[in-house]
């Protein structure tokens, strides 16, 4: 196995062809796929399914694939520590949340300091997140766990208590509140199952017995959202992230305490991928200015 096998592989998995991934390495295609099938060849694997014009992993590809993009970072880690005389900061930074909200302190200034450095936004559930700071496609993710895993460094955003949502239309104003047991003959709106609101709610209501039956279930924060603008249900969202909009109405869940906590996390054997590096340091910063920042005078 030589390294310009693998790294012949690794650019074609990620450009998905091997005419873009000799592009990319400033070689020619016959001299990217030689490479691949002496790979294959010396390992007796099937790494790629060869269909028209188009490449796809095989299970033995894709694996390979999670073990080179490691390899391939820890080649450029070595390369920024041997450069680390380098003013600028550069890469890439891509970040999953479960919600945007709690980005908003942080990514503005980040960018003024930090302005070589591109930054990607995804949505996506606890479970989805997870999932992609593992297989790094991410590398920076907000959810709502404060226990991750063992292999996730967490950088705690607070917590706040879990509310309901409605239109206006809905339910009329002189209903501040809901029980749970009240919440079982509405409809109601759930995310996708991953959802950590989510969880703590049905959980919550198991416990006591009752039945929280889902009359719509929705993709994403923004799909629940406008679901329950449209009067269609009740939406549950954690107060940080409910935001403001004239449309919807802030109901409380009069015999509950749910907390949902937010927390920052990254895939701890990447501690010095520069980017993570940078933006944790940054993050962490901005939250120590806040705590010790005096409450203004009122």
């Amino acid at each position: 196995m030589r390294h310009s096998q693998l790294k012949a592989f690794h650019y074609v998995a990620k450009y998905g062809g091997f005419s873009r991934a000799a592009e990319a390495l400033f070689l020619t295609q016959p001299a990217i796929s030689e490479q691949v099938r002496k790979l294959e060849q010396d390992h007796d694997l099937l790494l790629f399914k060869r269909e028209r014009k188009r490449v796809n992993l095989t299970v033995e590809g894709e694996q390979l694939y999670r073990y080179t993009k490691q390899y391939f970072e820890i080649e450029d880690q070595i390369e920024d520590y041997l450069s680390e005389t380098k003013a600028a900061i550069d890469g890439e930074l891509r970040i999953v949340a479960d919600s945007a909200h709690h980005l908003t302190d942080f990514l503005g200034p980040f960018r003024k300091k930090y302005s070589n450095i591109t930054i990607t936004v995804r949505a996506g559930n606890t479970e989805d997140i997870l999932e992609e700071l593992r297989t790094y496609n991410a590398e920076i993710g907000v959810v709502g766990s404060v226990s991750p895993g063992k292999d996730m460094s967490v950088l705690s955003l607070g917590s706040t208590e879990i509310v309901a949502f409605t239109s206006r239309e809905l339910l009329l104003a002189s209903k501040p509140t809901l029980s749970l047991a009240e919440l079982a003959d509405l409809p109601l709106i759930f995310r996708e199952q991953g959802s950590k609101t989510r969880e703590k709610l049905e959980d919550e209501a198991n416990k006591r017995g009752i039945l929280l039956k889902p009359a719509i279930v929705a993709e994403g924060r923004e799909a629940v959202r406008e679901l329950v603008a449209s009067g269609a249900g009740i939406g549950f969202v954690s107060q940080a992230e409910y935001g403001h909009d004239d449309r919807l109405r802030q109901i409380k869940l009069q015999d509950v305490d749910l907390q949902m906590g937010e927390s920052m996390i990254y895939l701890s054997q990447r501690r010095e991928v520069k980017t993570i590096r940078a933006f944790m340091d940054f993050a962490n910063s901005v939250l120590e200015t806040n705590q010790t920042s005096p409450m203004p005078d009122r």
